[in-house]
């Protein structure tokens, strides 16, 4: 810095130093001591400033350290002692009060802190500043226990403003529709049928779960939840679940996604082959039945379709007559269309099985084998459905 530079900078100060200072006034202070009553402050003036430690911004007043620089306000200018007594606490305010003005009138978004739950909504603080944050607009969805949010630091908007009334009302929503439909328009421009994401679960519903993938939501339909059979999304996720899904399908007009959260390389109807083949008798649980047939599980996720002509030998008007959800029967597989994903199966033909080699082997076994077959466990229903 030159000689004249650094004369013209001097002649400044001392220029500063000499203007009349009055109450209300906001000036600029630098820490150069503190004791456990007052922190002492230059201004720049002939006099160094006092702030009492209840002026100071700060609930703790050991965060103010030497040399740290602030706006202070002047409470007054010249005390009984010539002093300058200041407060830190107003400035504060006052530069708040203007800010938050400024970001109501811009639209912007501010930083909060959430400090407590009140009726209707919750409290949080912009520098000292009390302001109200309705549940309504806390979030884009509905907030189940807005204690969750307290202690977070939100970016949020002004929605109401009055200075006189003290009254400021912010919007965490209207950000994160905002956030949202930014993340949508980016996702929509590079989502891919298969491609992984990872996200949250948002809402469980009969028919599925859906999950968050940043910004957008999709569903996962219940059967793409699981390759096992099951009744409600709940036996798989719960909300708040953190999960890795992958994209079935979209819509990017409609702004739909489908999407999967079981694995395909999990889909045991991948290796059948290696575990079953077409004449094999096995033992299988009816799941369920219909009119025309019985679904029988023969492993998780692999169950396939009793035909009512397969049930027996004899006419079986509905498979309820003579088999209930639960039977454990031995069944013959007839037909395996793996890329459908369909086992057909036949019980009378595992009975006629099982009864050739009950003849064939009369005379290496003893009338009563040891386990349980077809005939034991519907055999005796049949004859008696069929004598009636």
């Amino acid at each position: 810095m030159s000689e004249e530079n650094s004369m013209n900078e001097y002649m400044d100060q001392v220029n500063d130093s000499m203007k009349e200072i009055f109450k209300g006034d906001i000036i600029e202070g630098t820490v150069i001591s503190k004791n456990d009553e007052e922190t002492i402050v230059n201004t720049g003036r002939f006099s160094d400033g006092i702030i009492p430690n209840e002026e100071l911004a700060a609930d703790d007043s050991d965060s103010i350290q030497v040399g740290d620089a602030m706006s202070l306000y002047v409470l007054d200018p010249h005390d009984k002692e010539g002093n300058m007594i200041l407060s830190q606490k107003r400035a504060v305010e006052i530069t708040a009060w203007e800010e938050l003005e400024k970001a109501f009138e811009e639209k912007s978004d501010i930083h909060v802190t959430v400090k407590d739950v009140t009726k209707g909504g919750v409290v949080a603080f912009y520098n000292n500043i009390r302001c109200f944050i309705p549940g309504s607009l806390l979030s884009y969805r509905y907030v189940e226990n807005m204690g969750d949010y307290v202690g977070k630091e939100l970016v949020v908007r002004v929605e109401d403003f009055d200075k006189d009334k003290k009254r400021v009302i912010l919007t965490r929503k209207a950000v994160e529709i905002e956030e949202r439909k930014k993340s949508r328009e980016a996702l929509f421009e590079k989502i891919e049928v298969g491609k992984k994401y990872k996200g949250t679960v948002t809402k469980l519903m009969n028919y599925g779960a859906f999950v968050d993938i940043g910004g957008v939501e999709g569903l996962v339909h219940i059967s793409d939840l699981s390759w096992n059979h099951i009744k409600h999304p709940s036996e798989v996720v719960s909300e708040g679940d953190e999960v890795e899904v992958y994209v079935l399908n979209f819509d990017s007009k409609k702004e739909k996604i489908g999407l999967g959260l079981k694995k395909v390389e999990d889909d045991p109807w991948n290796k059948i082959t290696d575990s079953y083949q077409v004449g094999d008798i096995v033992e299988g649980k009816i799941v369920r039945l219909t009119d025309f047939g019985a679904f029988v599980e023969i492993e998780k996720s692999i169950e396939g379709l009793v035909h009512v002509s397969e049930i027996s030998n004899e006419h079986v008007n509905k498979p309820a007559d003579v088999l209930k959800a639960g039977d454990k029967v031995e069944i013959k597989i007839l037909k395996i269309d793996e890329k459908n994903k369909k086992l057909s199966l036949s019980i009378k033909e595992a009975q006629g099985y099982s009864k050739t080699q009950e003849s064939d082997n009369k005379h290496e076994k003893e009338p009563e084998a040891e386990g349980t077959t077809l005939g034991d466990l519907v055999g005796d229903k049949l004859k008696d459905f069929f004598k009636n």
